[in-house]
């Protein structure tokens, strides 16, 4: 069989990214965040693209087609029919954005050409085609999942114009059904939320998420009675009165504030009562429209499987309460926002442009996520080597036995194996792990490694074999994209203040304080033999030292860094944080054993998010 070569390219907007094809097959994807350094880069994804071709031996000429993620002429119409809809307000926006669409992104395709043939000037211009926004969404959601026929669901801020779209998906063809339209945005009335809180914007909203359990959503009638309309169907409008996003810089209005008594909070203060009840309003509204709007959908199509993408999809809280209430059978994008763009419009092309069979995988076709570069034992040990680093290597098992004794002894481990995860979420290839009974562990790792909010909570990882004896889940959750309650007998049984404070996530609530939630909840990854080998059995090792089968996750970096993506990345990290133990590989370092001179401080170099 000939080798066709599908690439897809993301950029431009947030969260740039590439993702290659194989005759159908997900050889490689990943963000160009990872390799820049600069969280959520917009730009055109070279050093990602240079990555992929030196991972996979090729040359950009022997791609056979590249398809990017949406159509810039009709998002450029979308932009002048807002302006002339809301005139002569917004005027100064379109003063500001006009000569950037004008000189860069309507013309897309030169610039795209123009980006290409600087890493390969024999380029063939002839190979490039374009998909759309929410097609690219549902595509990277649908094709992927281990389902023959499944609704689609896809929820954003916006792409060309629509926000909102409900997609049926059968083999290798979807048919869009029905759209909401820009400025109607479930995203962007989560985002307006998340600014008026202080955070920022397609960066924060998971913090928004983490924060709402705090609270109480004693807001949540006026917001639906003032901001938003929404049917029986689950289709609604928001009020523009109250936001600025079409016309402004900014997302909200001032008869948004007016309208809460409240000035939006500045970013990085304290945060008070209002706002912890202001995260809570509007997390259980949105909550409340997903769950009306796909019990709507599968009482008028009929069908059992869902499929989720899109920013929105993002919301593991939402996601876990439609499992559980609707769709038993949910299958999310694990990289749901714009970095999915890439793949799906990739897959879009190949199923459906160039009519190719669609075979499906039981657990899906994503490989774990686990879809980025990777190093072999002489890049590491040339870099360690160069870096006067403290090192020993040792066999596959012993560096397993090691690592579990360290978490099980306390210690915090940045443990970086095997291929990049592509998505926002660490999944046991580029992770912070440490032991989730330690009743201290949540705060050290918030306030001593990742430098971040003392509120946020963090992840477990859980052998799949053993979910349903500590979590209330039912299947699955490879990509940590689900939020479930710890069983009641793994609780320990207290009084609980009825209105939580900020700090009561130190609290003992269970066996596993490290990764339970204030209110007793945990966003959950499974984790399974065949798509990660080293972490499951680094999981069953911890468990037979200490009977728990669970570790925290979390991301490898810092807070406002991207996620590490190379040794050097890991070890600027590692000597940067109180991190314990620095595992690539099998190679294994003690921070005590390390050169105290190469201790660094580099948190300055990202900006807080």
């Amino acid at each position: 069989m000939k080798r066709v070569l599908v690439l897809g390219i993301s950029a431009y907007f947030h969260d740039s990214s590439v993702a290659l094809l194989e005759n159908g097959e997900i050889i490689y994807a990943s963000q160009e965040e990872r390799f820049s350094r600069k969280k959520h880069d917009s730009d055109f994804p070279s050093k990602a693209l240079k990555d992929l071709l030196k991972y996979n031996n090729l040359s950009l000429s022997e791609i056979d087609y590249i398809v990017f993620f949406e159509k810039p002429f009709l998002k450029f119409e979308r932009l002048i029919e807002t302006y002339l809809a809301f005139a002569p307000k917004g005027f100064k926006q379109f003063l500001f954005s006009m000569p950037i669409w004008l000189k860069e992104k309507l013309f897309m395709k030169n610039e795209i050409i123009n980006r290409l043939k600087l890493i390969d000037d024999r380029f063939d211009e002839k190979k490039i085609f374009f998909s759309e926004h929410h097609l690219s969404h549902a595509a990277s959601a649908f094709f992927p999942s281990p389902f023959r026929k499944s609704l689609i669901f896809t929820a954003d801020g916006v792409g060309e114009w629509a926000t909102t779209s409900v997609a049926i998906g059968n083999l290798n063809q979807i048919d869009i059904k029905k759209e909401i339209n820009f400025p109607h945005s479930l995203g962007l009335l989560y985002s307006a939320f998340t600014y008026y809180c202080g955070f920022k914007v397609n960066s924060g909203e998971y913090k928004l998420m983490g924060l709402a359990p705090y609270g109480k959503p004693l807001y949540e009638d006026l917001i639906k009675q003032e901001l938003i309309d929404v049917k029986e169907d689950g289709s609604f409008r928001l009020n523009q009165k109250y936001f600025n996003y079409s016309t402004g810089f900014e997302m909200t209005s001032r008869e948004f504030d007016k309208l809460f008594g409240m000035p939006r909070r500045e970013p990085e203060s304290n945060i008070n009562r209002f706002y912890i009840n202001i995260a809570s309003s509007i997390q259980k509204v949105t909550e409340e429209i997903m769950l009306k709007i796909l019990l709507a959908l599968k009482k008028e199509f009929k069908l059992d499987n869902l499929c989720l993408a899109g920013g929105v999809a993002l919301n593991c809280v939402a996601n876990g309460l439609i499992k559980k209430k609707i769709f038993k059978k949910l299958w999310v994008q694990p990289a749901s926002g714009d970095a999915g763009g890439s793949l799906g419009a990739v897959l879009a092309f190949w199923h459906m442009h160039l009519n190719k069979k669609r075979k499906t995988n039981k657990l899906d076709s994503m490989r774990g996520s686990y879809l980025g570069p990777k190093f072999n034992t002489e890049e590491i040990k040339k870099f360690l080597d160069a870096n006067g680093a403290n090192y020993k290597l040792f066999d596959r098992k012993t560096m397993i036995n090691k690592t579990a004794h360290f978490l099980s002894n306390g210690k915090a481990v940045g443990w970086f194996q095997g291929r990049m995860e592509f998505g926002p979420r660490a999944l046991g290839a580029r992770s912070i792990l440490a032991d989730p009974r330690n009743k201290n562990m949540q705060k050290q790792l918030n306030l001593k490694i990742k430098f971040r909010e003392s509120f946020r909570p963090f992840a477990p990882s859980v052998l799949d074999k053993h979910v349903s004896k500590w979590f209330e889940l039912e299947g699955s959750s490879p990509y940590m994209l689900l939020v479930a309650p710890v069983k009641d007998n793994k609780l320990i049984k207290k009084k609980t203040d009825s209105e939580l404070k900020l700090n009561s996530i130190n609290n003992l609530r269970s066996k596993i304080p490290g990764v339970t939630h204030v209110d007793n909840t945990a966003r959950i990854q499974t984790v399974c033999l065949k798509t990660n080998k080293n972490y499951y059995e680094l999981l069953e090792e911890f468990n037979k030292i200490t009977k728990t089968p669970i570790l925290i996750n979390t991301s490898f970096n810092i807070r406002g860094e991207p996620i590490v993506c190379s040794p050097k990345d890991a070890f600027k990290c590692f000597m940067g944080t109180n991190m314990d133990i620095l595992v690539i590989e099998n190679f294994v370092l003690e921070k005590r054993n390390q050169n105290k001179s190469q201790q660094i401080n580099y948190l300055d170099e990202f900006e807080l998010d």
